[in-house]
């Protein structure tokens, strides 16, 4: 490496030599289980030559084409798409080259679907206290995540302040059976006090990913939120970038519940990890009024890349084919049930949670009253590092103001014996840190 500082503030930890199945491999040798699927985005493994092999072949038949355009790839990536993951009610698609661009995407449908019908007040996007949208100014502005917010908030509005609904904080009581009434009300509450006449959307994930690490709603949450969202005209944008296909034990997380978006966003498992590559399928009323009134949907220059758009149409392919949900349902209940079994009673470990493979444990100073460690003490880097020592690798969780989250998201190839490695050795690290 040379003294130029990449990243931009220096300090890469690690040189990755390689990546196959489950593993990464260091430049010096070691071979780490990626507990965490990179960025919580690994679905179908490392190093599939099929999809190695489709990227060759579109980037020797159609290296670039602009994105409104169709080519091969992505052709086949959308009848994969169509065939095999998408509801009927989503007709209108638009990609992007990631999950940042495409929640900014459905943020500007949003408001472009209001202003095509004559209603320009409504121009605000409300969203949650605890989560995360992405790395723009608008997604990081939307975004109820302090950590990544510093620096930056004299640029941007007031955080978010709706409650995300996590039943182990709830006002009325930890786990409390009216949790769901109560968080949903909150969401009544935010856009009552915003005027319902100025709101063009609420923006959630259904299924808290990172920043609040894998916080499963109430059951009632949700089929009260979108009542309540059609009841006030507020268009439903649901944030499936992290929880997209598969990831949660169902094609996505939504499904859980019977509701459906008026925008859906998705991202890291469209293509695997494979390609850098996000999507935003919004319902016919959404499109069809943005284009009565002859308003554009610009794309951005790199967007469905003709080469990304073929490693989504095989990732796509071999999740279907290898059956991936279902077993990352199946595996996901096994971690799940050992993360609970190994942590029951640890003193500095306040909840096990999460759906499918996306699973998280919360790291807290008092168990009895949730107080949380220190800023200072680094929990969080502490024990991804301990971990490290000990060949896994998982994922910082938390926004800074709610911290020390480790979050687990591997590949769903992974194994029994991969299950037991990761428990195993979150439970040493932790021990390690806290004792």
């Amino acid at each position: 490496m040379t003294d130029l500082n990449w990243p931009f503030l220096g300090g890469a930890a690690l040189e990755i030599e390689s990546a196959s199945g489950v593993h990464l491999t260091t430049r010096d040798g070691r071979r780490i289980l990626d507990a965490a699927g990179g960025a919580i985005v690994v679905n179908i493994g490392h190093g599939r030559r099929r999809v190695a092999d489709r990227i060759a072949e579109a980037a020797l038949t159609c290296s670039y084409v602009v994105p409104p355009w169709v080519t091969p790839s992505r052709r086949a990536m959308v009848e994969a798409l169509e065939a095999n993951w998408l509801d009927a009610a989503f007709t209108r698609l638009h990609f992007t080259s990631g999950g940042s661009e495409a929640v900014e995407a459905a943020m500007k449908l949003a408001l472009q679907y209001h202003a095509a019908r004559g209603h320009g007040s409504r121009n605000q996007i409300l969203s949650r206290a605890v989560s995360y949208h992405g790395t723009t100014v608008a997604t990081t502005a939307v975004s109820g995540h302090a950590a990544r917010r510093r620096g930056l908030e004299h640029g941007l509005p007031r955080p978010p302040t709706i409650p995300t609904p996590d039943a182990l904080r709830c006002p009325l009581g930890a786990n409390h059976p009216d949790a769901g009434a109560y968080y949903a009300g909150a969401v009544r509450e935010g856009i009552v006090e915003a005027g319902p006449e100025n709101v063009a959307a609420f923006l959630a994930e259904p299924i808290t990913g990172a920043s609040g690490g894998a916080i499963v709603p109430p059951a009632d949450y949700w089929p009260r939120v979108s009542e309540i969202c059609r009841e006030f005209g507020v268009l439903l944008i649901l944030d499936e970038v992290m929880t997209g296909f598969g990831r949660t034990g169902t094609n996505f997380a939504y499904q859980q519940w019977e509701i459906l978006p008026d925008i859906l966003i998705a991202g890291k498992g469209l293509a695997g990890g494979y390609a850098p590559l996000g999507g935003v399928f919004a319902t016919e009323p959404v499109g069809a009024a943005i284009g009565a009134a002859g308003l554009q949907v610009m794309f951005h220059t790199f967007a469905a890349h003709p080469t990304a758009c073929a490693a989504a149409a095989e990732v796509l392919d071999i999740l279907v084919e290898e059956q991936l949900v279902a077993r990352a349902d199946r595996m996901g209940t096994m971690l799940l049930e050992r993360l609970q079994d190994a942590f029951r009673e640890h003193p500095h470990v306040s909840d096990v949670r999460g759906r499918g493979l996306l699973q998280a444990i919360e790291i807290v100073s008092d168990r009895a009253t949730l107080t949380p460690f220190p800023m200072e003490a680094q929990i969080t880097r502490r024990v991804v590092d301990a971990a490290l020592e000990r060949g896994v690798f998982f994922y910082a969780g938390g926004t800074g103001e709610m911290r020390d989250i480790i979050c687990l998201g591997p590949p769903f190839v992974i194994e029994e014996r991969h299950v037991d490695e990761m428990v195993s050795v979150l439970r040493q690290s932790v021990d390690a840190v806290t004792r």
